[in-house]
């Protein structure tokens, strides 16, 4: 039995900003339990609701030095799904009514929560072999793991793999407080380790002192090696590719199911599709005001609303997009420019676009089930949840080829795009592979000051490839349809609805007399 732990700052349904928390919520349940005891750590946000707060069992608390301040850490409990949940307490840190704020506080936020967390695990009476760091609020744990818990005898012997979610935001900030607010010698911060043009960044310390690197999907591992993907981070993954692996997301079935999901007006499954996903758009176009007619074609957006999702795209075509017989429905936040937008929009075009500038899961589902098309054309994409859920509810996503949005991650033989299980045995492997390898090996100082390499590209033409990609970000040629990912039969439980979609555009016998999906389809790829 191996000992498995992962912290992060937020995991699904205690806490959600992103995609992050839906992947560390939702895949330690899958896990094999009679060869992995995998649980999980994460704030303990007192924005987190209270129906989960009040479950929560105290375990123990104590005090650690923080720069000059000590600081209570409170230890907490609970078992959800079948996985063991440990919540760090500190209201000083995690209150609020946002897990996140300005960086410069979130630097210490999550200073604190490294140490802490790390801290907490003698007292919980589970000793983990890996733990497993997610994204760079946890950056600090390979560090603060090599540094002063390496002289406990408590951690010999653990592993730590850094997971990278999305390489864009790697917690930086002014070396001299952070120097101060960790406590790290001045050794750590130097151009091969901390140091990264002359400010401290947290995920670049997890990446050199992690035991193994992992990203979310094998493409956006290719592609963030990259100086276009590299985030000014390229030269160091190529100085780490002989630990650098990709293994792709998945989503939880149980929650996005279209035969069970409560937030539907009609369930439906792959042998009742077409007779009952168009009772949920007719639906939410009364809910949200637009015309009801189950012939439009209605296309789905839920997103954060920011540049590295490809809407200046959007914006460029939106009067286009609109004067055609379709339907725009939005969700999300974001960027004030982008919100302002869809806001103008739906103003503009009252009863074919509607901009909901908020979240709600509830919303999110609504809006899987009742389109006929998902847009995401994302700049990069490290993995990407929304296409897979929209997928399972039988949307076709219209995607833009980069990171996990590409036919090959996204085929049905690739993780739990497939099956559940399949995701966690790839984890597995990996976990494997960590608890084998000799340790860390040492990144060389230029390669750590990002210096351009072309190590871990296969050849020259996977070279031009991934050059090719970086100048495609073009109007005319931002989007491909992918209609991929028929369900196995033999996993008729986990099947999306994407077959039945496609024999829809193929040969549209709706219902109703409308325009042609496939048709419509094609046009909006050629506007975008």
């Amino acid at each position: 039995m191996k000992n498995v732990l992962f912290i992060a700052s937020e995991a699904v349904p205690f806490i959600k900003t992103g995609g992050l928390a839906d992947v560390v919520g939702s895949l330690p349940k899958y896990f094999n339990k009679d060869e992995f005891d995998v649980r999980v750590m994460i704030p303990k946000y007192t924005c987190i609701p209270w129906e989960y707060r009040e479950k929560m069992v105290y375990k123990t608390h104590f005090y650690i030095d923080l720069a000059w301040r000590t600081q209570y850490v409170g230890v907490f409990e609970m078992e959800y799904d079948g996985v063991t949940f440990y919540f760090i307490d500190n209201e000083f840190y995690f209150g609020g009514p946002k897990p996140y704020s300005w960086i410069h506080e979130d630097i210490e936020k999550f200073a604190f929560f490294s140490k802490a967390a790390l801290s907490a695990i003698p007292v919980i009476g589970f000793k983990p072999d890996i733990i497993h760091c997610n994204d760079w609020q946890t950056g600090l744990i390979p560090v603060y793991l090599h540094e002063r818990f390496a002289l406990g005898d408590f951690y010999n012997g653990v592993k730590s793999i850094m997971t990278i979610h999305n390489l864009k935001f790697q917690g930086i900030w002014d070396l001299k407080k952070v120097k101060d607010i960790t406590g790290l010698d001045d050794s750590y911060f130097t151009s091969d380790k901390l140091e990264a043009y002359k400010d401290a960044n947290y995920l670049k310390g997890g990446i050199v002192y992690a035991d193994r690197v992992t990203t979310v999907s094998e493409t956006y591992a290719e592609e963030i090696k990259t100086p276009f993907y590299g985030e000014n981070l390229d030269g160091l993954m190529n100085a780490r590719a002989n630990v650098l692996s990709g293994i792709v997301n998945g989503i939880d079935y149980e929650v996005y199911n279209p035969m069970t999901d409560k937030s539907l007006a009609a369930n439906y499954n792959q042998i009742t599709f077409r007779k009952e996903k168009w009772k949920n758009k007719v639906v939410l176009q009364k809910e949200l005001g637009l015309a009801q007619d189950k012939s439009k074609f209605m296309i789905g957006i839920v997103s954060r609303l920011t540049d590295q999702k490809g809407l200046d795209l959007i914006a460029y075509v939106m009067d286009e997009l609109c004067a055609e017989d379709v339907q725009l429905v939005v969700l999300g936040t974001g960027e004030e420019k982008y919100e302002n937008m869809f806001r103008h929009f739906d103003w503009k075009y009252n009863d074919r676009v509607s901009a909901n500038i908020y979240y709600s899961e509830e919303m999110s589902h609504k809006i899987y089930a009742a389109c006929d098309a998902f847009l995401m054309p994302s700049l990069f994409e490290p993995c990407g949840l929304s296409q897979l859920m929209s997928l399972r509810y039988g949307t076709v996503p219209i995607v833009r080829e980069t990171g996990g949005l590409t036919p090959a991650e996204m085929s049905p033989a690739r993780g739990m795009v497939s099956e559940s299980r399949m995701g966690c045995s790839s984890a597995e492997k990996h976990w494997a592979k960590t608890l084998n390898s000799g340790g860390k090996t040492k990144a060389i100082e230029a390669a750590c000051r990002n210096t351009p390499q072309s190590a871990g590209m296969r050849d020259t033409e996977a070279s031009t490839d991934m050059r090719h990609r970086a100048t495609a970000w073009s109007r005319k040629q931002a989007l491909t349809v992918r209609l991929a990912l028929k369900r196995s039969a033999a996993h008729p439980a986990a099947m999306t609805m994407t077959g039945m979609a496609r024999r829809d555009m193929e040969r549209p016998r709706l219902a109703s007399s409308g325009p042609n999906p496939a048709a419509l389809t094609r046009k909006i790829c050629r506007i975008l």
